[in-house]
């Protein structure tokens, strides 16, 4: 293939050559899939519906889940649809769609993320101004923020991936369109060259990882000021959570988006994808709800508004 003008279609991994595998996969994803979105679509629910629940926290809760429903809803149904129908093609523009719509939802994510520390640090570390810092106004704009940095990123990532001469097949070594994936099938040598607004990116979200870490010793500080041996346990087991699936997002997309093609293998890249893309959106809702008595009350009174 001259360049990518020639590639109507891109072949992604096939997970396996067997029937039964292909079907226990499709089965797998499914039901990480339908859990995903069971959970995250009970908390836009209950947000939205309890009027006590309008309060930053959770209205960037809100804006989490929805993009949590994004973010797994562009990779998974492909991905199960090829392993369903023993099938690995995904047309150009649906490549291209699958790039632009994952980074979007995963940039803007993190972004959310360190908009969600910022706001726990200052309703911890100084509560007396939070009503002023963290007033609807500026919850709105901090929330428009990160959907539109996020927006912003992966336009000018789809653009400059797509944009390059693909020469070395059409042949994608993942489950959905990864973009360095998609570069090793450029015909430019240079992996800075190729990848040069991907190391921007990541760069920024670098930033806002250390960003949320000093927000996180800002409130384990005051955290360990607190008199009670259980505040203090509760405090930790709520952030700590939190802080392990930002690290978790944070590690492996930075490893898998900027690692050196040497150390590159199927197995590796498959299980480093699947925990940046697959694993958040699925125990994001469990982080965020399994403590939280006002979320759960929420939920139970609207299945019992629902039962009567």
């Amino acid at each position: 293939m001259s360049n990518s003008s020639s590639i109507s279609q891109f072949l992604l991994l096939a997970f396996a050559d067997t029937r039964e595998l292909q079907l226990l996969h499709f089965g797998l994803f499914l039901g990480i899939y339908l859990a995903t979105l069971l959970a995250n679509g009970l908390i836009i629910t209950a947000i939205a519906c309890d009027h006590r629940l309008h309060t930053p926290m959770y209205f960037f809760l809100l804006n989490l889940s929805v993009l949590d429903l994004g973010s797994i809803s562009t990779t998974l149904p492909k991905a199960m649809a090829n392993s369903l129908w023993d099938n690995r093609t995904i047309s150009y523009w649906g490549c291209v769609a699958q790039v632009f719509f994952f980074f979007f939802c995963a940039a803007a994510e993190f972004y959310l993320l360190t908009v969600m520390s910022y706001d726990r640090y200052v309703a911890i570390c100084k509560p007396l101004h939070y009503g002023t810092l963290m007033g609807s106004r500026a919850c709105v704009h901090m929330a428009a923020a990160a959907w539109g940095s996020g927006f912003l990123n992966a336009l000018l990532q789809t653009a400059s991936t797509f944009s390059l001469p693909l020469c070395q097949g059409n042949a994608v070594d993942q489950f959905f369109c990864e973009i360095p994936h998609i570069l090793k099938l450029s015909c430019s040598g240079s992996f800075l060259r190729k990848a040069g607004l991907l190391i921007l990116s990541c760069f920024l979200a670098l930033v806002c990882f250390v960003l949320i870490l000093l927000s996180y010793v800002q409130i384990f500080r005051a955290v360990l000021r607190i008199p009670s041996e259980q505040g203090r346990h509760k405090a930790f087991s709520t952030c700590l959570p939190h802080l392990a699936v930002v690290s978790l997002f944070i590690s492996t997309g930075m490893f898998a988006y900027l690692k050196p093609p040497s150390i590159s293998s199927p197995v590796l890249d498959l299980v480093v994808a699947f925990l940046y893309s697959v694993v958040p959106p699925a125990v994001n809702p469990l982080i965020y709800s399994m403590r939280n008595k006002e979320l759960k009350d929420a939920l139970r009174k609207l299945f019992e508004y629902n039962l009567l």
